[in-house]
């Protein structure tokens, strides 16, 4: 039995031609789907208040190192993490014995030294220094010397005494003349040793104080460094604390944004951990320089944190409305898209649209500042932006713009 077969290209050819047709159907069938349904929405111009939004870091108000200023064993510590304190609190008590010993010890050097000028209390001063007791006797003796060597040369003028008692009379006088000028100094040297010995019992009595050690203002404490029993020397760090009411908000803002941020201007906050929440502070520092390698410069804004809240270290959000009121370009959000690295919208001219690149400012809502691209009047597609491009043909549709489509 014969069995005919057919040439494999006698068979293949056929296919290929309806795999042709098909293919040719469907191009054709795309190319007359028709133009693309699109809703537009006008490039609008209005006078708007400029707002900044920035992003920045939580600081405390203050923070400080407490340390000692004295050493010695530590006795009693009041405080630890988290607790809140308020100015001239007790948080830890040095042992102060030593400091007792050495106060009293220059308390009575200095009160011998008082003793010797005639003064009862280290309040009082010298007033004249010839009153002191030690120059009130020089000055006894000086005049005793005085008389005598005058009355003894009488006598010797008078011829009734003699050259020798005469010269000793003299000899006296100087020697007392010589005391006083001498005591006089040793006076002086002892008024400035009272001064100095006064120093030394303030500079002590302040030790002892030391030993008590006080918070400097209302705080939290942030960090324990020291425990009951350690042995402490001066500038050993014990406690860090940390004033957070008010609290600091730092944030960089664009140079070229710099006249527009004023001292006084509100800040709105938002803060990650309080979702639906806004704290409410104001500008009071602004940096008078500008980060050479950020093109930015630095703003505090000053937050009430009565309940503590706020923690610094944390990130927040903020909104700053200023004074500056400007005409500006504006497009709904939905016309823009990011297409390789740049923006861009859709200008529809009759049936066809053009590819705008865009320059973008500040958001308003749901409207967006452009600078450069489009101009007031144009329409822009606001539906259908993922398949467009210059010179898709498109079909304008009613409805409502901001409403998805």
């Amino acid at each position: 039995m014969t069995v005919f077969k057919w040439p494999r290209a006698a068979v293949l050819f056929p296919l290929l031609i309806l795999l042709a047709c098909n293919r040719g159907q469907k191009v054709s069938q795309k190319q007359d789907s028709g133009p693309i349904a699109v809703r537009v929405a006008p490039v609008t111009v209005r006078e708007l208040r400029r707002v900044v939004e920035s992003v920045g870091t939580l600081f405390p108000y203050d923070e400080a190192i407490i340390s000692a200023e004295v050493e010695g064993r530590v006795e009693e510590v009041t405080v630890d993490l988290g607790d809140r304190v308020s100015a001239g609190h007790l948080m830890v008590r040095i042992a102060d014995e030593e400091q007792r010993y050495l106060l009293a010890q220059n308390e009575a050097q200095l009160r011998q030294s008082l003793q010797r000028l005639g003064l009862r209390s280290e309040k009082e001063r010298v007033k004249d220094i010839r009153d002191t007791p030690d120059v009130r006797r020089a000055q006894a003796d000086l005049t005793d010397a005085e008389q005598r060597h005058s009355r003894t040369r009488r006598l010797v003028e008078q011829g009734v005494g003699s050259q020798q008692d005469f010269d000793q009379a003299e000899a006296r006088y100087k020697a007392s003349l010589a005391a006083y000028d001498s005591t006089l100094i040793a006076t002086r040297n002892l008024i400035q040793e009272v001064d100095r010995f006064k120093a030394v019992v303030d500079l002590q009595r302040k030790k002892l104080r030391d030993t008590n050690v006080r918070a400097p203002f209302a705080a939290s404490v942030k960090d324990r460094q020291v425990t009951v029993g350690q042995y402490v020397r001066a500038n050993t760090p014990l406690l860090t604390l940390v004033k957070t009411d008010p609290i600091r908000l730092r944030v960089e803002v664009p140079e070229r944004m710099a006249p527009w941020v004023k001292v006084g201007h509100v800040a709105k906050v938002t803060i990650e951990a309080f979702t639906n929440r806004e704290f409410q502070g104001k500008i009071w520092r602004i940096s008078p320089t500008v980060d050479q390698s950020k093109r930015t410069f630095v703003v505090e804004a000053l937050i009430d944190n009565a309940a503590g809240e706020l923690k610094p270290g944390s990130y927040a959000k903020v909104r700053v409305t200023t004074d500056r009121i400007e005409r500006m370009n504006l497009v709904p959000t939905r016309a823009v898209t990011y297409v390789y690295g740049s923006n861009k919208a859709f200008v529809v001219n009759g049936d066809t649209v053009e590819a705008r690149e865009l320059k973008l400012g500040d958001r308003f809502g749901e409207e967006v500042e452009v600078l450069e691209g489009v101009k007031e009047g144009e329409n822009v597609a606001v539906t259908q932006v993922q398949r467009l491009d210059t010179g898709t043909k498109v079909r304008v549709v009613a409805g409502d713009a901001k409403r998805p489509g």
